[in-house]
């Protein structure tokens, strides 16, 4: 197994990953996302692949802190396909994922994971993730409709 910066050319192989998580995506979806990530400074996406096929990937996003001396990497999307967990692929991106954090000045990484997600919480865990008291959103456009 490798693990290399992720390419517009993944698009098809992550689509499918994302799909496998529930996520209403097309690869040509995917890959206008890529290209947007990809050239972005503060980002940025690791592939595992074995054989020339991709089996798992991260998504990263670096966010600079005001108020503590360490930046901080966020974990946007991150999947391994079904029949390659249980076998390191996840340990591996996570750990170069880590590394790559480290090496931008990073001091912790966040990633929220979705309460139904609960095989994904114990991996987590396994990676010595500890929980956070409180995560909030709000939509960036409020639903006009009324709904």
């Amino acid at each position: 197994m490798q693990i290399r910066p992720g390419e517009v050319t993944d698009s098809v192989a992550i689509a499918a990953l994302l799909i496998a998580l529930d996520y209403p995506v097309t690869p040509e979806f995917v890959a206008q996302g890529l290209q947007r990530q990809l050239t972005h400074a503060d980002a940025a996406l690791l592939v595992a692949v074995e054989q020339d096929a991709v089996i798992g990937f991260i998504s990263l996003h670096f966010i600079p802190q005001l108020a503590l001396p360490g930046d901080f990497c966020r974990i946007s999307y991150f999947c391994v396909d079904p029949e390659a967990r249980g076998q390191g692929v996840g340990t591996a991106l996570e750990m170069a994922a880590s590394a790559l954090a480290q090496a931008r000045g990073c001091d912790r990484i966040e990633v929220h994971c979705h309460s139904r997600r609960e095989q994904a919480h114990r991996f987590y865990y396994r990676q010595g993730y500890g929980e956070s008291p409180k995560y909030l959103v709000k939509p960036a456009q409020p639903d006009e409709g009324g709904a």
